[in-house]
């Protein structure tokens, strides 16, 4: 669920960071690169594990292998650029003016949004890492078409040397 329920959610505390934290933030990530480069919305759905990832969307044909790895390659570009993830509260109508809010609940009338950089900026309540570089190395570990117009991307965040 995508809005503020007065609960002040902090990134964690540990020297090593929740995969789940960084999963939800390169799913973040994903979204902006699959907006930006393929036209898609976010993703339709999601499911974070600390063994694999997956994130599904509406593509209404099926993607090559080669703009598999161009996705690959973007997302861990802006993993690299370091980008901070930040957050801040705003009145539900500012939020509905500015951002997509279609998963947010009619009675939450304080929105935080979490903001990656500049590339990214959504209504959402999840955990986070504090900046991108803490992900790791992306990598679509398969993908395949859920149905005729849905694409399925299954990915897991590698430590780098």
């Amino acid at each position: 669920m995508h809005v503020s329920d007065g609960m002040e959610r902090t990134r964690t505390e540990d020297s090593e960071l929740n995969p789940l934290f960084v999963a939800h933030t390169a799913e973040h990530i994903l979204n902006a690169v699959m907006q930006r480069d393929f036209g898609t919305g976010r993703s339709v759905e999601a499911h974070f594990g600390e063994k694999k990832s997956k994130c599904d969307y509406v593509t209404n044909r099926c993607l090559t292998a080669s703009e598999f790895a161009a996705i690959e390659a973007a997302v861990n570009i802006e993993i690299e650029a370091d980008h901070p993830v930040t957050t801040f509260e705003i009145s539900r109508e500012e939020a509905d003016a500015a951002y997509n809010m279609g998963k947010v609940p009619d009675s939450a009338t304080t929105i935080r949004i979490v903001k990656i950089g500049d590339l990214d900026a959504i209504p959402c309540v999840g955990q986070h890492a504090e900046n991108t570089k803490q992900l790791g190395r992306f990598v679509i570990r398969s993908a395949d078409m859920k149905d005729e117009n849905t694409v399925r991307i299954r990915f897991v965040l590698e430590q780098r040397p």
